[in-house]
């Protein structure tokens, strides 16, 4: 079983997540309660959206609950060094177009939440696997479904956070 690497931010934003999400479930088995009422279940549409409603519920909460015990949880504060590594933030030079990109490296369940300026990427991704292990200076090709991208890493930086710091 692979360890899911996530940082203590992203940890605690998939645990609010699936309280939000159990805390649904209540108003869910009313709403299948008050449409079973209502008599023939057969042709009950508010019967058959609650169940279906409930299914994807059900469905998320057990997904996150999977997910958990196989989560590493990373302090990003404590990381830094020359090398890409999961929470570096990297400059990348298109050796082709010489335009410049910016990922951060996260785990594949906070890509979602981390703002968009940070360029979050999944570790797990085609460029993300790539990036891995490099420095400064190292030429990087990667796979992506329209061919392929030759990059230069250019800088490594470690923020200590994910999102924006609180003013």
């Amino acid at each position: 079983m692979e360890s899911i690497p996530i940082s203590v931010e992203g940890f605690e934003h998939i645990k609010r997540e699936l309280e939000r999400l159990k805390s649904e479930r209540p108003e869910i088995v009313q709403a299948i309660k008050e449409a079973r009422e209502e008599g023939d279940l057969s042709e009950n549409a508010g019967y058959d959206a609650a169940r279906e409603r409930q299914g994807l519920l059900e469905a998320k909460i057990n997904f996150i609950e999977s997910r958990i015990p196989r989560f590493n949880v990373i302090d990003l504060s404590l990381l830094g060094g020359n090398k890409i590594i999961f929470g570096a933030t990297v400059r990348l030079a298109d050796l082709d177009t010489n335009q410049e990109y910016f990922y951060t490296l996260a785990g594949p369940d906070e890509t979602d939440f981390i703002p968009k300026e940070k360029g979050a990427i999944s570790v797990f991704s085609p460029v993300g696997r790539a990036l891995l292990g490099k420095e400064v200076g190292d030429e990087v090709t990667v796979t992506v479904p329209k061919g392929k991208i030759q990059f230069e890493v250019m800088d490594i930086h470690f923020h200590g956070s994910f999102l924006p710091k609180k003013q």
